[in-house]
């Protein structure tokens, strides 16, 4: 997926393709998440729809539920879910981020591999 350390860095048209390819897709998962937990919110917690969109927000967020839920399947699925969103915020945040810290990497071990060249040379 990404150039070997033996390859020239890649050129910043299309790191850009790639960093929006990455952020696509993170955009992708978050919306899927939404959905899901707007869902699961109304039919589970029994919640009206913008309750239910608005606690799935808060909760991908990293802020937390809004209001009391009194349905147990509501409190199971509220759970699961805020399991889920802790755990899909650090993978969407990898995600966005690996392009970005593997581009310095390269860049670093490239001028390492030029200064050891120049050193032996």
């Amino acid at each position: 997926m990404y150039e070997h350390r033996s390859q020239p860095l890649l050129p910043v048209r299309h790191f850009i393709r790639r960093l929006a390819g990455h952020s696509l897709a993170a955009v992708a998962i978050v919306s899927f998440s939404l959905a899901a937990g707007t869902l699961g919110y109304h039919f589970w917690a029994r919640l009206a729809w913008i309750d239910a969109f608005l606690n799935a927000s808060m909760l991908l967020g990293g802020m937390g539920p809004v209001g009391e839920l009194t349905t147990t399947g509501g409190k199971i699925f509220a759970a699961v879910f805020a399991l889920y969103s802790g755990l899909m915020l650090i993978g969407v945040t990898t995600l966005i981020l690996a392009p970005i810290l593997h581009r310095i990497l390269h860049r670093v071990h490239l001028e390492d591999a030029e200064v050891n060249e120049s050193a032996e040379g």
